[in-house]
C-alpha cells in the first residue's frame, strides 16, 4: 500500500483474481475520490428529502407528542446517529473500500455475509416501499396530465413499474450518475419543501392547529415512556446507513469532505423535513378542514393540474433520491459479496430490484404507519449490535489499521476459522437476541423500547472482551509515497 499527504491509502498489489474481488468491490483509486463536501451533503439532501421523512413525525404526535416535541426527537435521533455514520465511514475514506469489505476486518472472509445479507435484506424491503410510494406520485401526476389516464387497476402498475424501471435505469448507469443526479436533485428538493412550507403558512394564516397544540402526557414520566421508543425509532431510521456508509464514503477525497458533508446533510434535512410535514399537515386542517400527512394527499387537492404535475414529479425525484442512493447501493454491494466473479454492481442492483417487487410492498404498505414505526424498532435492535462490533474492532482492536490486501484473499488475517470469525457471530446473536427478547416478554419489553442503544452496547463491549489481545496489523513498514495523485 501507498499513502497519500491527506491520510489516503491505496492498494498496489494485485488481488484482481482472488475470489473475494471484482471491480465494484474493489478498493477505490486515490484518483477516483472525488466527491466534495457538497457532494456528500447533496448525497444525504438526496435521502433525506422523502415521503417517510415528510411523514417521520406524524407518529410521534399521533402518539402524544406536540409538534415541537416530535420535531425535536428527530433532530436528536439524527445528531445521535451521526456519530457511527460518521465514525464508520472513517475507513471507508481512508483505504477506499465498501462495507462488505470493511466487515470481513471483524466477521471474517465468509462471515461477512452475515452482516451484509441481513443490511441487503432491509434495503430490498425499503426499496419495494419507496418504488411503491413513487409510482403512486407518478400516477396521480399522469392523472392530472391526461384525463384518459386510469384511476384504477392498471394505471396504477403502469406508474409503478415505470417508476420501478427509472430506478433499475440509474443502476445501470452506476456510481458516477447517481453524483451527478444527487448534486442535481439537493437544491431542488430544499426549494420545493420550503416553497410547500410557505403556501401551507400563507394560506393557513400561520402554522395551524398542530403547531400549537400541547402535548397529551400528564407528566414526565408518561412522555419518557414513549419518548425513548420514539428517539429509537428515529435512530434506526438510518441505522441501515450507519452501517453502509463506507459504500459512499469511499468516494470522499478526505476525512473533512465526509464529516462535514454529513454533518451538513444529515441531520439538517431531516429536521427541516420532519418539520415541513409537522407544519404543512397543521396547516391542512385549516385549509380543508382534515389533516393530511401525505403530501401526495395534499397535492391532490390542489384544482390547477400545473400544481399538481410539478408537485409530484418533485414527489417522484424525492422518492428517487432517496430509492437509488439509501436502498440500492448497499445491497448490490452486499449481493456481490456472496459471489465476486459473478455478481457485480448493476447485477447485485437487479436481484434487489427484483426482491423489491417480490416482497409485494402494497401489502406492506396497507398499514403504513404501523408497519414504519414497528420495523424501525425491531430492524434497529438487529443493526445496533452490528454497529458496535464495527466501531469496536476499527478503534479498539485494530488502532485504526487494516491490512486491505488481506481484506481481499483467502487465508489472510481475516481468515480466522475457515472464514468466520465466530466472536462476532456471537457477539451479534447475544446483542440482538436480547433486545428481541423485548419485543414479546412483556416484562422486558424496555429491551425494545431501547433496541439500538442496547443492541450496540452489548455487540461493542462483548466483541472487546472476546477479541482482547489479538494481534494488530502492524502497517509501521508501510511505503509511504507522497507522490501519488490526490483527488482533483
Amino acid at each position: 500500500m501507498v499513502k497519500t499527504k491527506a491520510g489516503l491509502y491505496e492498494l498496489t498489489a494485485d488481488v484482481s483474481q482472488s475470489p473475494l474481488h471484482n471491480h465494484d468491490i474493489g478498493p477505490t483509486k486515490v484518483a477516483q475520490r472525488t466527491w466534495t463536501t457538497y457532494n456528500i451533503a447533496a448525497l444525504w439532501i438526496g435521502m433525506s428529502v422523502c415521503i417517510p421523512t415528510y411523514m417521520l413525525a406524524a407518529g410521534l404526535v399521533a402518539g402524544g407528542m406536540s409538534a415541537w416535541q416530535a420535531v425535536f426527537t428527530v433532530m436528536l435521533g439524527n445528531v445521535i446517529v451521526l456519530i457511527p455514520m460518521v465514525l464508520n465511514a472513517v475507513p471507508g475514506t481512508k483505504y477506499g473500500i465498501p462495507f462488505p469489505v470493511l466487515v470481513r476486518s471483524s466477521f471474517g472472509t465468509l462471515g461477512s455475509n452475515v452482516p451484509a445479507l441481513l443490511r441487503a435484506g432491509v434495503a430490498c424491503g425499503w426499496f419495494g416501499i419507496q418504488t411503491w410510494i413513487g409510482g403512486s406520485a407518478l400516477n396521480a401526476m399522469m392523472l392530472a396530465l391526461w384525463s384518459g389516464w386510469p384511476s384504477e387497476g392498471i394505471g396504477k402498475w403502469i406508474a409503478f413499474f415505470v417508476f420501478w424501471a427509472i430506478n433499475v435505469y440509474i443502476i445501470v448507469r452506476g456510481m458516477e450518475t447517481l453524483k451527478r443526479f444527487e448534486s442535481w436533485a439537493a437544491p431542488i428538493l430544499i426549494v420545493f419543501g420550503i416553497a410547500m412550507l410557505i403556501w401551507a403558512m400563507g394560506k393557513a394564516g400561520g402554522l395551524g392547529p398542530i403547531m400549537s397544540e400541547p402535548s397529551k402526557f400528564k407528566n414526565f414520566g408518561e412522555f419518557w415512556k414513549f419518548f425513548i421508543p420514539g428517539l429509537t425509532g428515529m435512530v434506526a431510521f438510518w441505522a441501515t446507513l450507519s452501517l453502509n456508509i463506507p459504500d459512499f464514503s469511499r468516494y470522499a477525497r478526505d476525512q473533512k469532505a465526509q464529516i462535514y458533508g454529513q454533518a451538513l446533510g444529515l441531520p439538517t434535512t431531516m429536521t427541516l423535513y420532519a418539520f415541513i410535514g409537522v407544519a404543512v399537515t397543521s396547516a391542512t386542517v385549516v385549509i380543508f378542514g382534515e389533516a393530511l400527512w401525505d403530501p401526495v394527499a395534499v397535492l391532490s387537492k390542489f384544482e390547477n393540474p400545473l400544481v399538481i404535475v410539478f408537485g409530484m414529479f418533485w414527489l417522484a425525484v424525492a422518492t428517487l433520491s432517496t430509492n437509488i442512493a439509501a436502498n440500492v447501493v448497499s445491497p448490490a454491494n452486499d449481493f456481490q459479496n456472496l459471489w465476486p466473479r459473478k455478481i457485480n454492481f448493476v447485477i447485485g442492483g437487479i436481484i434487489t430490484s427484483i426482491i423489491g417487487i417480490v416482497i409485494m410492498p402494497w401489502k406492506l404498505l396497507s398499514d403504513y404507519g404501523a408497519y414504519i414505526f414497528n420495523w424501525l424498532g425491531t430492524y434497529g435492535g438487529l443493526l445496533g449490535p452490528i454497529a458496535g462490533i464495527m466501531i469496536c474492532d476499527y478503534y479498539l482492536i485494530r488502532k485504526g489499521k487494516l491490512d486491505v490486501h488481506d481484506l481481499y484473499v483467502r487465508g489472510g488475517e481475516y481468515e480466522y476459522s475457515g472464514g468466520f470469525n465466530w466472536k462476532a457471530i456471537g457477539a451479534f446473536v447475544i446483542g440482538a437476541g436480547i433486545t428481541l427478547i423485548g419485543k414479546w416478554v412483556d416484562s422486558v419489553k424496555w429491551l425494545a423500547d431501547y433496541s439500538w442503544f442496547i443492541g450496540f452496547a452489548i455487540g461493542f463491549v462483548l466483541y472487546w472482551v472476546l477479541m482482547r489481545g489479538t494481534e494488530e496489523v502492524d502497517l509501521s513498514l508501510v511505503p509511504e509515497l507522497d507522490a501519488v495523485p490526490e483527488a482533483e
